[in-house]
């Protein structure tokens, strides 16, 4: 008996001397051809920068609240789920940046989940929504959703932190998204083929003047910005190619920014300080138009503008060809050029 009690108290300190769960997150692993030199894991509250080695390999650990944080690496981003103790490790290809990021280790299941998730949510939502009618675009968004639920449902053991989140964010996600293209669907039914609305001696970066009628005889395409925008700024590349690639092409490129002094300070002069300095900036070429009221131009208003960035392709004769034409990082603009021997 006082042998099974010494074996018992011998246990008993041997689980005292474990160690404790770590109060903290692990985070490892290797990039290939990386964006920067740096890895970024933030949050609305939640901000840490981490370094990445020349050969791609970053370690580093994080104290963090349990939940979801945006990873980011200087060009693209994926959602991650952090709970302290966990050990990841996490290996990223930026050439394949969404089909290449996978994860390892304490917290992986979680983990690889959010990105097949990010996979399977852009794969149903690449379609060309802008060409359905409204009742099949109800219905085809009723299958999305439907679709989804099911693979949320496959899914067993994982943290019901993740599991409420993807859930919860479902049907705003869609609903945000169907009422986006359902305004499309009804701008192209009321404009498409009309006469374009005009704007009339819109300032240029030179300090003269153009009007949209001084450009008939081409197509136009014109790509509605700000400085501020995001979205917008990330299209630049493309259409910078794009511009190159049409030079000698029977088409004008347009930007016409809606910088106003609502979004810069409550000053106009600050807005178009801004807008001179990054069109010289980033070499922004095609016609350089800012408009003169903003998003209260009636150009804008015409449109219906409530969100940018919107691009606009108007015929030769000044009609309307696409009232909500695609991005220029959107192979489908390309397509759309060649059916009209552009």
């Amino acid at each position: 008996m006082k042998k099974i009690f010494i074996a018992l108290s011998a246990l008993s300190i041997l689980a005292c001397q474990e160690a404790p769960k770590k109060d903290y997150v692990t985070l490892s692993g290797k990039i290939i051809d990386k964006n920067s030199d740096s890895l970024v894991i933030r949050s609305r509250t939640y901000n840490k920068t981490i370094q990445v080695n020349a050969d791609g390999t970053f370690s580093d650990t994080l104290k963090v609240e349990a939940g979801l944080y945006n990873l980011f690496d200087g060009g693209e981003s994926s959602t991650v789920f952090l709970r302290n103790g966990y050990d990841l490790n996490i290996s990223l290809d930026t050439k394949e940046f969404d089909e290449s990021i996978a994860y390892t280790g304490e917290g992986a299941e979680n983990n690889n989940f959010l990105a097949e998730n990010s996979l399977k949510q852009e794969a149903l939502m690449d379609q060309d929504f802008s060409s359905m009618d409204l009742t099949t675009l109800d219905e085809t968004f009723t299958n999305i959703e439907s679709e989804l639920t099911a693979f949320y449902n496959s899914k067993q053991g994982l943290d019901t932190m993740v599991t409420q989140s993807v859930t919860k964010n479902l049907q705003p996600m869609l609903e945000g998204t169907k009422k986006y293209f359902a305004g499309n669907i009804a701008l192209k039914q009321e404009m498409t083929g009309k006469p374009s609305p005009l704007f009339v001696d819109y300032e240029n970066v030179d300090g003269s003047k153009t009007s949209l009628e001084s450009l008939r005889g081409k197509y136009v395409y014109i790509d509605v910005w700000a400085t501020w925008c995001a979205p917008c700024k990330a299209e630049i590349p493309a259409l910078k190619e794009l511009e190159e690639a049409y030079r000698e092409k029977n088409i004008t490129f347009v930007s016409l920014s809606v910088d106003d002094d609502r979004s810069h300070g409550g000053s106009w002069d600050k807005a178009k300080e801004d807008w001179l300095a990054m069109v010289n900036d980033k070499e922004l070429s095609g016609v350089q138009v800012m408009a003169p009221e903003g998003w209260k131009s009636q150009f804008v208003r015409d449109y219906k503008i409530n969100g940018i960035p919107r691009f606009i392709l108007i015929d030769p004769a000044g009609n309307i060809v696409d009232p909500s034409a695609p991005r220029p990082s959107d192979k489908k603009l390309k397509e759309l050029f060649t059916s009209l021997s552009i």
